[in-house]
């Protein structure tokens, strides 16, 4: 019996990554199955479960035809693997959304799928009556595995490389394995990348469990609360309330969404697999303090916004709206600088106290600078915008003392020497990336308010941005089936990073 398990284990290491991420998907298909028998609800248990036993087959099929073929096990092909899950296996978690839903097109259940699996939560279906409650679990458990899979991706796959925000600390050159742990599992990347999921995946899915059962305590609906746990994890700002204002739990509800909101800030919080000697208190790491530092200056920055409305409006301001405005301020922008995109209950209150319009402008800077390095996060992150700023302030500091010599650099080891310099290429190519879609997307008929706000929203994986960035919310049903497809790239991009596009195409990842 046990020499059986071994071998049976032996062989689950052997089946590609494509395939077990696959069967796991599979798997994960009987949750909302189950989920609907309870609910009575027939036909969307036998559409998920019936497509997870469909996946089982084939996953089974295509590992016994290839079963005498040696894998690849370079880390690029792992890279690989990423992109065919965040483009090619949304096609398949898309074919139940699309039986079971039943009034809309196969594209549209592709681009949701897909908008999940990138952590995105771009909601094309903004009225949440129109989604059975399975289907809002299925939304929320893709975006909450797309989640998990940055997190073991980036410990195993993209820090080996230099990629993800690595190039800012690594020694080595981005899109190559550097000297230590990649080369030391050459031969078998296979084998950190099982460690790091089984170290991370415990701790991933206990955090999520910890959040539940909290909103539930607070008096949360069950599947709001579920889905609320799995989104902030995963910072897809998923909801199957329409947001904040639907939940029962209040304002309680939202300050235990915005403590778990901090895991995106840096990944020191949760782990300390990717941290450099001597660098794993969280109250030294450089993301969580700019993190910090940005949450607090930005809220303020819009209090003060809203007093001086107030005041030429002519109104005063009671204490305990100014508490709550405070407080709308403070979880919004964490929410959007973390590109979960929740926004607040009381964030409404601001405007209707000072008849001023949604700040769209800095919520899409704040979705532009995005979270930590690690994390579940998108955008520029925190450590490289850090790295800029340190650059900054010594290029100032030599316009005033010129034979100055630096000493900054002993107390901030954790960039390398020309990490700015990569930190500039990096945000070079994310505002080219930006341009050409903002292109793309004009010449498909959409304004420029509209290109604009629909390119930021995909690129920083910050879907909720798209309805409250503009005055009249953008309509993603409306658009037409090359701008979805578009955005379904962007979203690709955005989640990968542009640097590790490039690195795709690199030559030693296609001579075998």
């Amino acid at each position: 019996m046990a020499r059986a398990g071994i071998q049976q284990i032996g062989l689950l290491r052997r089946l590609p990554l494509f395939l077990l991420i696959w069967a796991i998907a599979s798997l994960a298909m009987w949750v909302p199955a189950v989920y609907a028998l309870a609910l009575d609800d027939h036909d969307t248990s036998r559409s998920f479960l019936y497509s997870g036993i469909i996946g089982l087959f084939l996953v089974a099929s295509i590992a016994l035809a290839s079963s005498n073929r040696v894998p690849r096990r370079g880390t690029l092909g792992q890279l690989a693997v990423m992109l065919a899950c965040f483009t090619i296996l949304p096609v398949f978690l898309a074919i139940p959304f699309h039986d079971a839903l039943g009034t809309t097109t196969f594209l549209n259940a592709y681009f949701d799928m897909v908008s999940a699996l990138t952590t995105t939560g771009a909601d094309l279906f903004p009225d949440p009556d129109r989604l059975t409650a399975p289907l809002h679990l299925w939304r929320a458990l893709v975006g909450w595995m797309g989640g998990l899979l940055m997190w073991i991706a980036a410990a195993a796959i993209l820090a080996p490389l230099s990629l993800g925000g690595f190039e800012v600390t690594a020694r080595g050159q981005p899109g190559r394995p550097v000297s230590g742990v990649a080369q030391s599992e050459r031969v078998d990347p296979r084998g950190r990348l099982i460690r790091v999921a089984k170290g991370l995946t415990p701790v991933y899915a206990g955090l999520t469990a910890v959040i539940w059962i909290l909103l539930l305590i607070d008096g949360e609906n069950g599947l709001t609360a579920v889905c609320h746990a799995m989104s902030v994890m995963a910072t897809s700002g998923i909801s199957p309330v329409g947001g904040m204002e639907g939940a029962q739990a209040g304002f309680t509800g939202e300050a235990i969404l915005f403590l778990f909101l901090f895991f995106a800030l840096s990944r020191l919080t949760f782990s300390t697999d990717t941290a450099t000697s001597g660098y794993s208190r969280l109250d030294a790491d450089p993301e969580f303090r700019i993190g910090l530092m940005i949450v607090l200056a930005v809220a303020a920055l819009l209090f003060f916004r809203v007093i001086a409305g107030v005041t030429e409006i002519g109104r005063q301001i009671e204490p305990l709206q100014a508490l709550q405005v405070i407080w709308g301020m403070l979880f919004t922008v964490l929410a959007f600088l973390t590109t979960a995109g929740f926004e607040s209950a009381n964030w409404d209150d601001a405007q209707q106290l000072s008849g001023l319009g949604t700040p769209g402008l800095l919520l899409m800077g704040l979705a532009l600078i995005g979270g930590g390095v690690a994390t579940t996060a998108g955008g520029v992150k925190l450590l490289r915008v850090f790295a800029l700023y340190l650059n900054g302030a010594r290029e100032i500091d030599r316009l005033i003392y010129p034979s100055s010599v630096s000493g900054v650099g002993g107390g901030n080891r954790r960039i390398q020497r020309d990490g700015a310099f990569i930190a500039w290429i990096f945000l070079m190519l994310f505002a080219l990336t930006l341009a050409v879609f903002n292109v793309l997307l004009a010449a498909m008929g959409a304004g420029f308010e509209q290109a604009m706000v629909l390119s930021v929203a995909t690129l920083s994986t910050t879907g909720p941005l798209i309805e409250l960035a503009t005055d009249v919310p953008i309509r993603l049903i409306d658009l037409s089936a090359g701008a979805k497809l578009t955005l379904c790239a962007a979203m690709v991009i955005g989640r990968l990073e542009t640097l590790a596009i490039i690195a795709l195409i690199t030559p030693s990842l296609w001579r075998d």
